[in-house]
């Protein structure tokens, strides 16, 4: 199986990760903060160890500014309900995650928010001009995807930082396709709230995720409970990352990410991207040459796209399209990638798209094979 799945979940992982799980699994098995055994203890540092290198990694202002989660999802749904109040505003993107649309139109629809969607650009002016046109007196929050699953749009995140901060709003970003592949320094870019996966492209175990705040403290909790710290208080910590991490961590997900943080350090952010986008350029070009393909982008350009490509073949259905690429021992994901927006801003609400997304484990031969068995599909 050639795998090009990796804007889901990044497969395979690096032995680094194998062996930080087992290593959890046969070393550090206690719970970390919950007792002063020598195990425990010992859990303990190499958890702070894997916040350590996320919080290096992704310019936090602090390591008590990571929180650990179990996925992007959860990171944003914490940050979202846990800022907004009765009555805000809220700007999002046209190419938002699910992860993103659902909690926001949740809260509209239960008359506790409002939001508008700002339609994004090839220019990064126009795009931001979109964003600032439709702030509110009572907008609160700009949410936007640092870079679209389905079309691997990348937005200009560093500017709209700089809209929010001279409009005193908070801003939110939603890095689960670009923590690992692009540059992130989330002090530097003065993002708020910086939500991702752990399992995608920083290599580690699913059921791993990322909130990075220096405004924790500006977060009414969404869940209550054990910490490890203060426990004859019946009232929730108020120091980070406690208040934001009830409940006993996942130690193996986290020494496993922490693991894959390295991986990524060690190979460098700009080496991976460069290495993904010409895998992806191969595919692009020899797709955008087929007959009977369907391309979304015009351009498959550094600095402006991630390292993922979305087609159709003309009369196939993207699942059918999958499918036959299974049967051939090809990896991809077909239908609507969570991503309603982003479809109807395309004009794929109806079809949907055949998803490549590449990771640092595939190759350019591999590529010339997937291009290959596209075009026996399409006839």
């Amino acid at each position: 199986m050639i795998y090009f799945d990796n804007g889901a979940t990044t497969f395979p992982k690096p032995q680094s990760v194998h062996r930080a799980v087992g290593e959890a699994l046969t070393r550090y098995g206690a719970n970390p903060g919950r007792s002063g055994h020598q195990m425990s203890l010992q859990t303990a540092i190499k958890v702070y160890d894997s916040r350590e290198a996320a919080a290096q990694l992704l310019g936090a202002g602090a390591v008590e500014d990571v929180v650990f989660t179990q996925n992007c999802t959860q990171a944003l749904n914490i940050a979202i309900k846990g800022v907004l109040r009765q009555g805000d505003h809220v700007i999002i993107s046209d190419l938002e995650h699910n992860s993103v649309l659902r909690p926001i139109h949740t809260l509209a629809e239960r008359g506790i928010i409002t939001y508008s969607v700002a339609s994004t650009a090839q220019d990064d002016e126009e795009t931001v001009a979109a964003f600032e046109n439709r702030i509110r007196p009572n907008t609160r929050l700009i949410i936007c995807t640092h870079g679209s699953n389905v079309f691997g749009i990348r937005l200009p995140i560093e500017k709209l930082g700089q809209l929010c901060h001279k409009k005193d709003i908070l801003f939110m970003v939603d890095g689960a396709q670009t923590a690992g592949v692009a540059e992130i320094d989330v002090t530097k870019m003065g993002i708020d709230f910086f939500c991702t996966a752990g399992h995608k492209s920083l290599y580690g175990p699913s059921g791993t995720g990322l909130l990075i705040t220096p405004l924790g403290n500006v977060l009414e909790t969404v869940m209550e409970g054990g910490t490890g710290t203060r426990s004859m208080e019946y009232s929730q910590p108020e120091s980070m990352p406690d208040r934001l991490e009830s409940g006993t961590v996942n130690t193996m997900g986290i020494l496993g990410l922490g693991a894959g943080i390295g991986y990524v350090k060690q190979k460098g952010i700009q080496n991976i991207y460069n290495q993904e986008m010409a895998v992806g350029e191969t595919i692009f070009n020899r797709l955008s040459r087929m007959n009977n393909i369907l391309l979304y982008t015009n351009t498959f350009e550094r600095g402006k796209h991630l390292p993922v490509i979305s087609f159709n073949i003309e009369g196939v259905s993207s699942e059918e399209t999958v499918a036959k690429l299974d049967q051939q021992g090809f990896a991809l994901r077909g239908g609507f990638h969570c991503s309603p927006l982003a479809h109807q801003k395309m004009g794929t609400d109806q079809t949907g798209t055949a998803r490549i997304s590449i990771g640092s484990f595939n190759t350019r031969e591999q590529a010339e094979k997937l291009c290959m068995a596209i075009k026996k599909v399409a006839g």
